[in-house]
C-alpha cells in the first residue's frame, strides 16, 4: 500500500515521495526573465525534501500574463534563467516541473496585494487581455477582453507548443499545463464565459476544443517518457453552476486519449463571484471521484495541511500526489516535520545532509 512518503513512477520520471510544490505565483519577474528571487525560492522548496517542485504558471505570451511580474518562456531569452531553476531543483533531489498558461481575461492586472485590479488605463505596462468572448471577469466591469479570433486561437496554441519545448530546452521534467482558475483554457470550457457560435463554442465537444487541441499539440513535442500533465477546475459552484463536474470527466477521458498522464485536479473560479465552499480538504473528493472514473493518475490541493490526512488520502487511493503550497511557503521543511509524525524511519534523509545532520535529534 503506498503511503505519502512512497516513491512514485510517472513515465520515465520517479519522484522520492508524494509531496509536490505547487505551483505559486511570485510577481517578482521582469519581462518574463526570472532572477535571484526564484532561484532562491525554488532552491528552497527543493531542499526542504519535497518529491517535485512546479514552477509558477509561466505566461506562453506577454499579454498571457497576470501581472507585469509574471514568469515567461515566450522567448528564448527566457530559457537560461528557467535552465538555472531546474538545475537548482535537480540539484537538491526534486524533479523539476513547470505549469505554463496563459491568464486570459483576468491578465493585465496589478498583484494580489496591490489589489489585484486592472491596471490603469494610461499605465505603459497596460494591455488589452484576451479570451473566447467579449465578457468581463468581473460581472459588469468595464474590463472587457478582446474575442479571440480562430486565427489567433492558433497562434495561442503554438504559444503554448513554443513554451513547452522551450521547457524542455530549460531541462524540465515534469510539464503542467494551466487549465484552471478562470485563466484562458477554463474560460474556453464554461459557458459563463463562452457564448461563442463557432467550432469553439456551444456542445461541450466544442467548449473542450481548444483544451484538447493545445493538449495533441503540446504532446506531439513533449518527450514521450516525461509526465505531460494538466490543472482543470472541474466544477463550478453555487445555485447557477453552468459547468458540471459530469463534464469534466467527459473531458479528462478524452483528455487521457490525448496522452495526459495526470490531472492536478482544481478550482474553475470561472467568474468572479462563485461561491468557492472553503474548508480543510475540500477538493479532495472530487479527485478521488475524478480517479475512481477516468483511471488517470491525480492530485489536489486546497487546504490539505495535516500529515497524516495527507498520508491517508494516499493510502486509501483517493489522491497519488498530494500538492502544497502555503503549507511550504510557512515551513519549506514540511516533509521532514511530517516523516517525524508519521513515524518515518530517519525522517532526516529527506534533508540535505547540512540540514539533517542539525535537525535529526532536534525535539522541539
Amino acid at each position: 500500500m503506498a503511503s505519502l512518503f512512497d516513491p512514485l513512477a510517472v513515465k520515465g520520471v520517479t519522484l522520492r515521495n508524494r509531496i509536490v510544490a505547487s505551483p505559486m505565483c511570485q510577481y517578482q519577474a521582469r519581462d518574463g526573465l526570472l532572477n535571484e528571487w526564484h532561484q532562491a525560492h525554488y532552491t528552497l522548496l527543493a531542499r526542504g525534501g519535497a518529491g517535485l517542485v512546479i514552477v509558477e504558471a509561466t505566461a506562453v505570451a506577454p499579454e498571457g500574463r497576470i501581472t507585469p511580474g509574471d514568469a515567461g518562456l515566450w522567448s528564448n531569452e527566457h530559457v537560461p534563467g528557467f535552465a538555472a531553476v531546474a538545475a537548482s531543483i535537480k540539484a537538491a533531489g526534486s524533479v523539476p516541473g513547470i505549469q505554463i498558461g496563459h491568464a486570459g481575461r483576468k491578465a493585465g492586472c496589478t498583484p494580489p496585494w496591490e489589489g489585484g485590479a486592472p491596471l490603469e488605463r494610461f499605465d505603459p505596462q497596460a494591455w488589452t487581455p484576451v479570451a473566447p468572448s467579449p465578457l468581463p471577469y468581473v460581472p459588469g466591469s468595464d474590463y472587457v477582453p478582446a474575442e479571440l479570433t480562430q486565427d489567433q486561437i492558433l497562434v495561442t496554441q503554438q504559444d503554448f507548443v513554443d513554451a513547452a519545448i522551450r521547457a524542455r530546452q530549460a531541462g524540465f521534467e515534469w510539464l503542467e499545463l494551466h487549465f484552471a482558475h478562470g485563466f484562458l483554457g477554463q474560460t474556453f470550457l464554461s459557458p459563463q464565459s463562452n457564448v461563442r457560435e463557432d467550432q469553439y463554442g456551444g456542445p461541450l465537444e466544442n467548449r473542450a476544443r481548444f483544451l484538447l487541441e493545445t493538449l495533441k499539440a503540446v504532446r506531439e513535442v513533449w518527450p514521450e517518457h516525461l509526465p505531460l500533465t494538466m490543472r482543470l477546475g472541474v466544477t463550478e459552484f453555487g445555485e447557477n453552476t453552468h459547468h458540471s463536474f459530469s463534464e469534466s470527466l467527459q473531458l479528462l477521458k478524452w483528455a487521457k486519449e490525448a496522452g495526459l498522464d495526470l490531472v492536478d485536479v482544481g478550482l474553475a473560479l470561472a467568474c468572479a463571484n462563485d461561491p468557492v465552499p472553503w474548508g480543510p480538504n475540500f477538493m479532495v473528493p472530487y479527485a478521488e471521484r475524478v480517479r475512481l472514473e477516468t483511471g488517470l493518475l491525480v492530485a489536489t490541493s486546497w487546504m490539505i495541511t495535516d500529515p497524516k490526512e495527507a498520508d491517508a488520502f494516499v493510502r486509501e487511493h483517493k489522491l497519488d500526489l498530494v500538492f502544497f503550497a502555503r503549507t511550504l511557503l510557512a515551513n519549506p521543511h514540511w516533509p521532514f516535520h511530517a516523516a517525524r509524525e508519521l513515524g518515518i524511519e530517519k525522517p532526516e534523509a529527506v534533508l540535505p545532509t547540512p540540514y539533517a545532520f542539525w535537525l535529526q535529534n532536534w525535539s522541539a
